[in-house]
């Protein structure tokens, strides 16, 4: 807390934007929370995600990328944007590695992360499959070293970690949202908006704050898909976050915004209450990104929400081959986490799945294994 404190009264003002603090309490190498040498994810850490369902899910994913592959006419080459701690790769190296041993010799498996500590723990995963894993901490270095990406890029919950800028609008004025230092402790404050990029920003998105709405402009994704975008050849994209579309963002529940932390599987709704020592996120705003990606040259292929996904893609089939096993088989408790992956109230109605193209025309009849889930 000193540390951050200090660097941001040191700014102009003694603030700076959301953006900002979120770059600083999130990756800075001294005091960011990506940075720490400590356990993030699953029930040790701060939260859960699809990783913590790496066997089943991670199976599902890897027959999916297969199918990419076969089908679709990709190289077997992917880069996940985001690996944490490696499990969820592991899963799907085994699971490829398992039903296409011809494909698996040509895979190059990539790993875009800004963590020291998360890339010596996919490391650690790893090492049975270190011959098909490449690590790197950021995507300039990766794409300047390799050069215009043909393959699969997959992430799960990348997005949700981007620095956002905040906004409000109250008595028909909009404010934007900064971070301060003030008498030791990190305060909110709001000055008139003033800068052209997020005006520009909500006029090309079409969007209007209600009366007393909370925002958060994606400026960072803007920037990423600017840059990142356009240096891809033959590719597709499975992007796998919580969101929600414009319609979503419209409706009177969301207006207090999404920007909230999470400490020991809590939510903290004050994202400055305990800077540098949990995790900050904001809900992807899946228009906007679907706006910036198509701006660099990227072409909508489905959306559709996580559990819908998963059965698309076959997740049922593995569904029957473990009925009929033992109340305590490895079988069964698979079949538990399967449910746990496809009900209504399962993790998944939290999730949805975008997936895109660039410089292909994927065989759409051949890509899903159930499509008509996709409906």
């Amino acid at each position: 807390m000193n540390e951050l404190y200090k660097e941001i009264a040191a700014a102009p003002h003694g603030r700076v934007s959301y953006a900002d603090y979120m770059e600083l309490a999130l990756y800075d190498e001294r005091f960011g929370y990506y940075m720490r040498e400590r356990t993030k994810i699953g029930r040790e850490g701060d939260f859960l995600t699809n990783s913590s369902f790496a066997s089943v899910f991670g199976e599902a994913i890897a027959s999916f990328l297969l199918r990419l592959v076969e089908k679709g006419g990709l190289p077997p080459a992917v880069c996940e944007w985001g690996g944490g701690d490696g499990r969820l790769a592991l899963a799907i190296l085994q699971a490829w590695k398992r039903k296409s041993p011809a494909t698996y010799k040509d895979l190059s498996y990539t790993i875009i992360d800004r963590s020291p500590f998360h890339r010596r723990r996919q490391q650690e995963t790893l090492q049975p499959l270190s011959d098909r894993v490449r690590q790197y901490r950021d995507m300039a270095g990766w794409l300047d070293a390799c050069g215009p990406f043909s393959g699969i890029v997959f992430c799960n919950e990348f997005f949700d970690a981007f620095p956002v800028r905040v906004i409000e609008k109250r008595n028909g004025v909009l404010y934007e949202c900064f971070v301060a230092a003030r008498d030791g402790r990190l305060v909110e404050e709001t000055v008139p908006l003033d800068d052209a990029a997020i005006i520009e920003d909500l006029q090309e998105r079409g969007f209007s704050l209600a009366e007393g709405q909370r925002f958060e402009v994606p400026l960072a994704l803007k920037q990423f898909w600017a840059e990142v975008g356009p240096r891809f050849r033959r590719a597709a994209m499975v992007a796998i976050d919580y969101g929600w579309t414009d319609e979503q963002l419209r409706a009177p529940a969301r207006r207090g915004g999404s920007l909230r932390g999470y400490v020991r599987h809590r939510l903290v709704p004050d994202p400055l209450r305990h800077p540098g020592e949990m995790d900050l996120t904001s809900h992807v705003h899946w228009d906007a990104l679907r706006l910036y990606a198509r701006k660099a040259g990227w072409e909508e292929v489905a959306f559709v929400r996580q559990d819908r996904f998963l059965v698309t893609v076959g997740l049922l089939d593995e569904w029957g081959r473990s009925e009929g096993a033992g109340l305590f088989s490895s079988s069964t408790r698979r079949h538990r986490v399967m449910r746990s992956l496809i009900a209504d109230d399962g993790i998944s109605r939290f999730f949805d799945v975008l997936m895109m193209q660039k410089g292909i025309k994927l065989p759409s009849s051949e890509l899903w294994a159930a499509p008509e889930f996709l409906a």
